[in-house]
């Protein structure tokens, strides 16, 4: 499995952070931050399961940047990502994502980006939804954009095309669209899991660092009967 240069940042090492300065955060901040941590911890078990590191990964990330849209779709899911996604970059004075994206834009990342597995209109094409038959050229035209990004640097570009691939595998494993541990996608769901094994603990770092940012209200809140 390629791997991704580590930081040092941990469920661990982040918990403790958290707990010993979380008394000063909004209560919703501290909620996002305590439910994506679990899920973090959980993920770092799987250490030969990568379907389950991806999914618990995912969930993670999820607990992080969702917020309740009444429905669950692309787009809305497109939009909260990108308002997400504007927050981090915005506050992230330390450059922990530039640096992921790159200074260390090689191997994974690259591979997914390239990727057409983790492409919806090349499925939506084989699935013979109408309006797709051009898959193709919009998968190139899309690695064109990509590299234009990388040209000027465009950190949101890349972040939430990067994270559109990936909301795809996720939707291909939560929706039983593939076989647990099967061999025809093992390399994108392992290039998925290390992405997000280094990049979520990231972004719970940089919303750490900014408690006083808005962060949104988290989906289904703690309610106290």
């Amino acid at each position: 499995m390629r791997n991704i240069p580590d930081r040092g940042l941990s469920s661990k090492s982040l918990t403790h952070r958290w707990t010993n300065s979380h008394q000063a955060f909004p209560d919703e901040l501290n909620l996002r931050v305590r439910r994506s941590l679990s899920w973090l911890n959980r993920a770092e078990k799987e250490v030969d399961d990568q379907d389950a590191a991806f999914i618990f990964y995912w969930i993670a990330f999820n607990a992080a940047y969702a917020e309740d849209s009444g429905t669950e779709t692309t787009s809305t899911e497109r939009t909260i990502f990108a308002e997400y996604f504007e927050k981090l970059i915005a506050v992230d004075r330390n450059r922990l994502i530039y640096e992921a994206l790159w200074e260390r834009f090689t191997g994974p990342i690259r591979l997914l980006l390239d990727n057409e597995f983790v492409f919806q209109p090349f499925w939506n094409h084989h699935n013979r939804l109408p309006g797709n038959h051009d898959w193709r050229a919009r998968f190139e035209n899309g690695k064109f954009r990509i590299h234009e990004g990388l040209a000027r640097q465009d950190t949101a570009l890349i972040l939430n095309t990067l994270f559109d691939r990936l909301y795809v595998l996720r939707n291909q494993l939560i929706h039983g669209g593939a076989t647990w541990n099967g061999s025809v996608n093992r390399q994108q769901v392992q290039d998925g899991a290390s992405i997000l094994r280094f990049l979520v603990p990231v972004f719970i770092d940089i919303m750490l660092e900014n408690p006083d940012i808005s962060w949104g209200p988290p989906n289904y809140p703690v309610i106290v009967t």
